[in-house]
């Protein structure tokens, strides 16, 4: 189960043209705004990366945003888990829990749940806040992620989860996004 104290969320290149050409784009970036905001409201820490921007672009209005105080790390592998600054950033949190949404889900949101688990972090992977530019390859990405044994939640179930209770201080905030 999803404990405040121990969850991470990374945020994975949300990018440029490829962010709006992704299955269900519009419905997977208001749900990554969502996410991104009511972690933020419970104190969760974020890591967010862009995927070589000079070419791809930087991350996408809807989502800087809501990222502006937190450092993008670039990086040129597909696994997050490639890049040196993204290693030392996660381990600097000491969390073992780790929130994960972005795009393509069957390149570097695969790669990045991959390299995690092969680390001993637990994967939650937020199906409806990941997308790839085919509706196939994003399922695949999902599948394999699953098989591998991250666990499969939803932008809404893991905030309520992670709430679990009504009295919580940022449930009233929260429960306002996801409606």
């Amino acid at each position: 189960m999803l404990e405040i104290s121990t969850t991470i969320l990374v945020v994975v290149d949300f990018q440029g043209k490829l962010a709006r050409i992704t299955d269900r784009s519009e419905t997977v970036l208001r749900n990554a705004q969502i996410l991104i905001q009511g972690v933020k409201l419970l104190g969760i820490p974020l890591v967010v990366t862009e995927q070589y921007p000079q070419g791809l672009g930087h991350t996408v209005e809807e989502i800087a945003r809501h990222i502006a105080d937190i450092p993008v790390i670039e990086k040129t592998a597909f696994s997050c888990f490639g890049s040196d600054e993204f290693k030392a950033r996660l381990a600097s949190y000491r969390r073992r829990q780790v929130l994960l949404c972005g795009i393509e889900t069957h390149v570097c949101v695969y790669q990045t749940a991959r390299d995690l688990l092969a680390h001993d972090y637990e994967i939650y992977l937020v199906t409806d806040a990941v997308s790839s530019r085919t509706p196939e390859n994003r399922q695949l990405g999902i599948h394999r992620i699953e098989e591998m044994g991250g666990i499969l939640t939803s932008t809404e179930m893991a905030l309520f989860e992670l709430m679990k209770d009504t009295q919580i201080e940022a449930f009233k905030p929260i429960s306002k996004l996801v409606k």
